[in-house]
């Protein structure tokens, strides 16, 4: 649960709210090009279908979302991350970043081949550095700039002809 002070208010948001409101940005995104979405409300790994009017065709999306960017490793430079199941049943990731309002999309197997790890449970995790003074070298999880060709509205074209 995450305390915030909103208008002199303490407010608590749960995981659901988070997700919830991961959901809506992915959707509200998608309408602002014109691009129509619409919730499922069962937990089944599928959060959205979005419907391509140019191919007829209806594509399923994941959704997961952070609030905010937190220290790497507790101490280390601000990232941000998502951990999502090896197996979706979804054929697309959306992963956002409610402090910036920002939506990332991937096919699942991009995301299987970009994410940094995987647990014995088959869970993967995807991250990155929010500070774009970071390089990527050996070693180094990618930067936020680097994700940039996955952002929404760059995506949207392709994944979603109209």
């Amino acid at each position: 649960m995450t305390n915030q002070h909103v208008d002199g208010l303490l407010t608590r948001r749960t995981t659901q709210h988070i997700g919830a409101a991961g959901e809506l940005l992915v959707q509200y995104r998608l309408l602002k090009l014109g691009i129509d979405s619409a919730r499922l409300t069962t937990d089944s790994g599928i959060d959205l279908v979005v419907y391509s009017p140019a191919t007829g065709s209806a594509t399923t999306v994941q959704v997961k979302t952070v609030e905010r960017a937190t220290p790497a490793g507790g101490t280390g430079r601000h990232a941000i991350g998502w951990n999502f199941p090896h197996d979706t049943p979804a054929q697309l990731l959306a992963f956002t970043y409610l402090q910036e309002d920002l939506v990332w999309f991937f096919t699942a197997a991009e995301a299987r081949r970009i994410a940094q790890q995987r647990s014995p449970k088959d869970i993967r995790r995807l991250y990155w550095y929010t500070d774009l003074t970071m390089r990527q070298r050996d070693g180094v999880p990618l930067i936020q700039s680097d994700m940039d060709k996955y952002l929404l509205s760059v995506r949207a074209p392709v994944l979603f002809p109209r």
